[in-house]
């Protein structure tokens, strides 16, 4: 049976690591998966994660199973950091799940099988795996105006269009900050009319939350999560803490139901569980402990939110020396738009040819759409990135 298989073709983002691991050029360099690195090149451990790992490891004493929905002390501490007392607790339900893809792939088990919903909308463009990940879940998918013809900024009145088109008890996928792949987020105002387009046409959102605090700040970039609260009865939220705490191999991620009153989020609750038994049974624990370590803790809390800035600071100062750099070597192309994208990614503006062209010619590693991680670059691979565009532009 399993000879009559071809190769299923490699994964758009994730196959660039096998590219580049055979790679034999010293000066490659990899702005493809999505992973924070530090000014060597190192994806760090973050100190409060070894703090929290210490106390773990003098307090733990069994490695039993969790309940299907995860660590009970772990779902009210996410909710703490999601909605920050803007949502009554008694409406929000939260189960612990393997990274943030595992909280959308029980997400779209529960639409799809429980709640009754057929189809999910997607913004055009959006992470490559949303399309695979819903349609494993037995979703249709289809796709929302995002950006515009430019491919570089936000076509507004384009997404409400498509929102008023979307048949009410359709899903809608909403990236809450940080949009991947482009970096291109509505402003508080946008949001406002998001939430009221969804809200008027009978569409339930799905936020994708998996970059709090790498936007604007912790609180800030929860702004749109809690506005949905305030102006939506019901909506689910698929938040990671791989980005924001390191934990990338952790595999720590949360889905968060919020319903219209306590009754109907404790039967949610019930049947998202149903949906986690039927796939992973419950989660690993250890990455769920070190979360619930940290934000239970006053302390590491706040060195947490110290290091999230770090990061995030350091990633805005790259995005300004790329474009500083760009300048500087008289680019025919202006790249100011890479320092009003935010987060992890940007979408460059090349298209698949030159990024071909980066690959083949200068062991440089992009994904095809065009898009860069921000965080892969430093201090010291900044102008040969720069030399290399301008040579394939």
């Amino acid at each position: 049976m399993f000879g009559s298989l071809e190769m299923a073709p490699p994964d758009a983002i994730l196959g660039l690591n096998v590219a580049f691991r055979n790679d034999t050029n010293p000066r490659k360099i990899n702005l493809g998966v999505g992973v924070y690195k530090d000014e060597t090149g190192n994806t760090p451990v973050l100190a409060c994660v070894k703090k929290a790992e210490q106390l773990l490891l003098e307090q733990e004493n069994s490695k039993s199973y969790l309940g299907i929905d995860g660590l009970p002390e772990y779902g009210p501490l996410v909710r703490k950091v999601l909605f920050d007392g803007t949502v009554e607790e008694a409406r929000a339900v939260t189960l612990q799940t393997p990274g943030g893809t595992g909280a959308l792939r029980v997400a779209g088990d529960f639409l799809k099988h429980k709640v009754g919903a057929s189809r999910i909308w997607l913004s055009n463009p959006t992470w490559a795996n949303h399309n695979g990940v819903f349609s494993s879940a037995g979703l249709a998918v289809d796709a929302y105006t995002y950006l515009d013809n430019t491919g570089l900024a936000l076509d507004f009145q384009g997404m409400l269009d498509s929102i008023a088109q979307i048949p009410a008890g359709d899903v809608i996928c909403l990236h809450a900050c940080c949009h991947n792949p482009s970096g291109v987020d509505p402003s508080a105002e946008q949001w406002e009319q998001i939430a009221e387009a969804c809200k008027a046409g009978g569409v339930l959102p799905l936020i994708d939350f998996a970059y709090q605090g790498f936007a604007n700040g912790l609180q800030e970039d929860a702004a749109a999560i809690r506005l949905f609260a305030d102006k939506v009865d019901e909506f689910l939220v698929c938040s990671s803490f791989s980005k924001n705490f390191g934990l990338y191999c952790e595999r720590i991620g949360a889905l968060t139901i919020v319903a219209q009153d306590e009754s109907a989020a404790t039967a949610a609750l019930s049947h998202a569980k149903k949906a986690v038994r039927t796939n992973y049974s419950n989660p690993p624990k250890h990455g769920g402990a070190v979360v619930t370590t940290v934000l239970g803790c006053d302390d590491l809390f706040t060195q947490w939110d110290t290091e999230v800035a770090a990061m995030r600071d350091r990633i805005n100062g790259l995005r300004k020396l790329f474009v500083d750099t760009m300048a500087a070597k008289n680019s025919p192309v202006d790249f100011s738009f890479i320092q009003q994208q935010r987060g992890m990614f940007s979408y460059s503006g090349l298209n698949a040819m030159q990024v071909d062209q980066l690959k083949n010619d200068h062991s440089i590693y992009i994904v095809g759409s065009g898009r860069i991680n921000v965080a892969g670059l430093n201090s010291g691979n900044v102008e040969q990135l720069c030399d290399a565009i301008l040579q394939v532009l």
